[in-house]
């Protein structure tokens, strides 16, 4: 059964906003928006469960949109910037980026809706009745992993913020800033009560719930940031280790057989899947994934795409998807992380972007584009194959003995490029439709064992390294060339996880945050990403946001008690 955890709007008082809770155990979602509900609904029993799946909903204002797409893989070094698109500051690292974005106060203020729903629940869980004790420790687990989760990308973003862990009854200018180490110790507590209590399963009873080994990946994650920073403890990789080697053989969950298949959307629930964020077609639930998005819905099969639509033989579809073009493969990408010489063993290059269009607007002697030079007509029966991306340079007279167009590396730029087809949504009902329903896998069993690994090399523990690494390695070789993926003791290094990383994962909303934990952040963009030039330290943290500012209370002399990060 499978449960969509967003039916109903509830409010309590002051910050805590519980956006569309509610209950079902059917693929179809049966929706009821009810209104005007007093502040004591949430001690009533269905109050309570409504509550505790609206926790869950602030996940859909981060996770495939575009506000969390962009402050999670612009601005990186596996990504450049498309032709269309705003927010591009955070790609740049220039005076767009500043503290009025509105990406960044949206972000902030559902964080802190999300926290404050999960600090309604757990305060008022004793007085609630008509639920038993065993329901009650449960769901408190499942809160405390959501807000842990929340603290989490808030301490990745901006660094130590306001930690509140009672609910905010009232609007208040009473804020301050915890330190780093307070957010950690904040963050491990909670999750590691959260795994005392959670489902020990791969998947909950309601699927889409918060499970135990879902919390382990979580505080590994954040055992692993810790384990860089200047609140590090000398065991943090080798718990992460430890948690992440649980995850791999404790719940029964098995790596796909075929890295595509990992993305077949006809396949969302599947056994690489730990932790996932629940979507649905319906409308009404699409528009409640949080202010800025488009929409609503997983929408990241807009960002991804290149301009297909404009060429010849091609036209808008539901199945090449609407082209925002947004982001953008970098050279380092496409020759390092993806190199040719690899290709042939390695199947994740064919298997991530996408390299043929057929033919959906078929005709004779039409013109072709720009991007192929060796040839001034085309014609095309409706299947035809239309563009074609080899990946690799071909000559003129290569291209000329096709009848299609021929994209070639020297010939991308921000409107044509290799195209990511990792969420693609071919469900939506029209070709102009935005709102996707395809759930957001936020942990899946590949990164915990790129985790695993990781957390092993950092704990000199070299041979559980490479076991790690090869179990995805091997899963991504072509038939017949599964072997010759497999890697010894003596590649194994930080270089390698660094890359591998970025050929499992490319666009799943994780690069940034990497590439952060690592203090690689500015070193690395500088290097492969000419366009952002202009990072620098200052830009490992975001800004805070003007209102969170402006709307804490001042010191005798005007200033804020909340102060904003260094640089802004």
């Amino acid at each position: 059964m499978k449960l969509k955890h967003i039916t109903k709007s509830v409010k309590v008082l002051g910050l805590a906003t519980l956006l569309l809770a509610g209950q079902s155990c059917k693929d179809v979602l049966n929706e009821e928006v009810v209104s005007g509900i007093g502040n004591n609904y949430i001690n009533t029993p269905k109050g309570y469960q409504d509550a505790v799946r609206a926790a869950y909903s602030t996940l859909r204002n981060y996770y495939g949109t575009q506000q969390g797409l962009t402050m999670t893989e612009y601005g990186t070094d596996i990504y450049a910037t498309g032709a269309d698109g705003s927010y591009k500051g955070f790609h740049f690292y220039d005076g767009q980026l500043n503290p009025t974005v509105d990406y960044l106060a949206q972000t902030w203020d559902e964080l802190y809706r999300g926290i404050n729903t999960c600090n309604a629940v757990i305060d008022r869980t004793a007085a609630v009745t008509g639920v038993t004790d065993a329901v009650k420790k449960l769901r408190v687990a499942e809160v405390k992993f959501l807000r842990a989760h929340y603290y989490y990308l808030l301490l990745m973003h901006w660094g130590g913020v306001d930690l509140r862990m009672t609910e905010t009854l009232a609007p208040t200018k009473d804020t301050k800033r915890a330190s780093e180490a307070e957010m950690y110790a904040a963050i491990i507590k909670d999750l590691n009560e959260a795994i005392t209590d959670l489902e020990a399963k791969a998947q909950a009873a309601e699927y889409g719930r918060a499970t135990k080994p879902a919390a382990e990946v979580l505080l590994a994650k954040v055992l692993l940031a810790k384990a860089y920073s200047s609140s590090k403890a000398a065991d943090d990789f080798s718990r992460a280790a430890t948690l992440c080697k649980n995850v791999t053989t404790a719940y029964g969950y098995k790596l796909l057989d075929d890295f595509a298949s990992v993305f077949d959307e006809n396949n969302q629930v599947n056994s690489e899947v730990v932790f996932a964020v629940q979507y649905t077609s319906d409308p009404l639930t699409n528009l409640t994934n949080g202010v800025g998005a488009v929409n609503g819905g997983n929408n990241l099969h807009l960002y991804f795409g290149m301009q297909y639509d404009v060429q010849p033989g091609m036209k808008r579809d539901v199945f090449y998807g609407r082209p925002f073009k947004r982001l953008r493969p970098t050279a380092y990408l496409l020759n390092t992380v993806f190199a040719i010489a690899n290709r042939g063993t390695d199947s994740r290059y064919k298997k991530t972007f996408r390299d043929t269009w057929l033919s959906n607007n078929p005709g004779n002697n039409l013109n072709a584009a720009s991007f192929d030079n060796s040839k001034s007509k085309v014609s095309f029966a409706a299947g035809d194959t239309a563009i074609f991306i080899p990946g690799v340079e071909w000559t003129q007279a290569q291209r000329a003995a096709k009848k299609y167009q021929v994209l070639v590396p020297s010939a991308y730029n921000e409107a044509v490029f290799p195209t990511l087809q990792k969420f693609f949504d071919t469900k939506r009902p029209d070709l102009t439709y935005e709102a996707g329903s395809r759930d957001y896998f936020a942990f899946r069993l590949a990164d915990v064992y790129l985790m695993l690994a990781e957390a092993s090399l950092q704990s000199n523990n070299i041979a559980d390294a490479v076991t790690a690494i090869n179990a995805v390695r091997f899963r991504a070789g072509w038939a017949g060339k599964k072997d010759a993926m497999l890697i010894a003791a003596k590649d194994m290094n930080l270089e390698l996880i660094i890359e591998e990383r970025a050929r499992e994962l490319a666009g799943e909303q994780t690069r940034w945050i990497d590439l952060k934990r690592w203090g690689l952040l500015v070193e690395r963009v500088k290097l492969h990403n000419p366009q952002a030039s202009a990072i620098s330290a200052i830009h490992n943290v975001r800004p805070i946001p003007q209102t969170q500012i402006d709307r804490s209370a001042k010191e005798a002399d005007g200033k804020s008690v909340f102060p904003q990060n260094t640089g802004y």
